[in-house]
């Protein structure tokens, strides 16, 4: 289980809308929808990791503390959320240093995760898991491997595979093979947009006949159905965004109790666990 934790004028698809330098004159609604997220990871039991932007950390240092004293494992999500195939291999560096110092300044736990932003690590970028591998990270989940006009590695293995020389493990966003081609099953957009059932037998689906754990994802900001709205979006950004927002909580709730989870690390980098 894991959540990428930025809010919600922070996501890729409101970059021609939203200019990074007015980030702090938005309402901010991510700390108070992580609190609730622990909440109800907490009445269920639930441990999982949080993949957060240094730029929400550096404004809400005492939710970093909150992630880790609940039990759950911190993780980078990059600074502020640009996509690593804008990105030259040393400004990408520099990114996942910074976060990552923060990060483990912040918490006092080591992070050895990263996800990139908008699952951007594309097949001109397998040059971001060596970077990755050299500052210190071990494991990445950063591709789906799906046809999709954002992002995508659709001839990417669907489950855990050994990168940057072995040094790295990249751990895909989970699918389902429907038709030909892979469904995104995993979360986010696709979990609000397929009605519950889907996802329920898709994942249950990966565990029996695939024999592997689920990866699934899914933002603060999506289970906040009163968030400002944003202006001048084109069709597909706004459907794309506020799809069935008043039905995440509920969903995830379902989620919760039919499949056990855990956190990443514990998950694929323990003792017997690692591909």
């Amino acid at each position: 289980m894991t959540v990428d934790v930025e809010d919600y004028f922070q996501v890729s698809a409101f970059e021609p809308h939203v200019d990074r330098a007015t980030w702090d004159n938005f309402p901010k609604r991510v700390e108070d929808n992580t609190l609730r997220i622990l909440d109800l990871f907490a009445r269920h039991e639930v441990r999982a990791t949080f993949f957060m932007l240094g730029w929400v950390a550096e404004r809400h240092p005492g939710l970093v503390k909150k992630i880790v004293e609940s039990g759950h494992e911190l993780a980078s999500h990059g600074w502020e959320h640009i996509r690593v195939n804008t990105q030259t291999p040393e400004a990408f560096r520099d990114d996942i240093e910074r976060t990552r110092s923060l990060l483990q300044d912040l918490s006092g736990e080591p992070v050895i995760g990263y996800r990139a932003a908008s699952y951007s690590i594309g097949t001109n970028e397998a040059w971001a898991w060596d970077q990755l591998a050299a500052a210190g990270y071990e494991y990445s989940s950063s591709i789906v491997p799906i046809r999709h006009d954002l992002y995508g590695i659709p001839g990417a293995p669907r489950f855990p595979f050994s990168t940057a020389g072995g040094a790295l493990l990249e751990i895909p966003i989970t699918t389902v093979p429907l038709a030909g081609r892979n469904i995104n099953c995993g979360g986010g957009g696709w979990f609000r947009l397929f009605p519950y059932a889907f996802s329920r037998w898709a994942l249950a689906r990966v565990n029996r006949l695939d024999g592997e754990s689920g990866i699934f994802y899914f933002h603060p900001w999506e289970i906040d159905p009163d968030q400002p709205r944003q202006q001048q979006l084109g069709v597909k950004t706004r459907f794309r965004h506020y799809l069935n927002l008043d039905r995440t909580y509920s969903r995830l709730e379902k989620l919760l109790t039919d499949f056990s989870w855990g956190r990443m690390d514990e998950i694929f980098l323990t003792e017997g666990g690692r591909t």
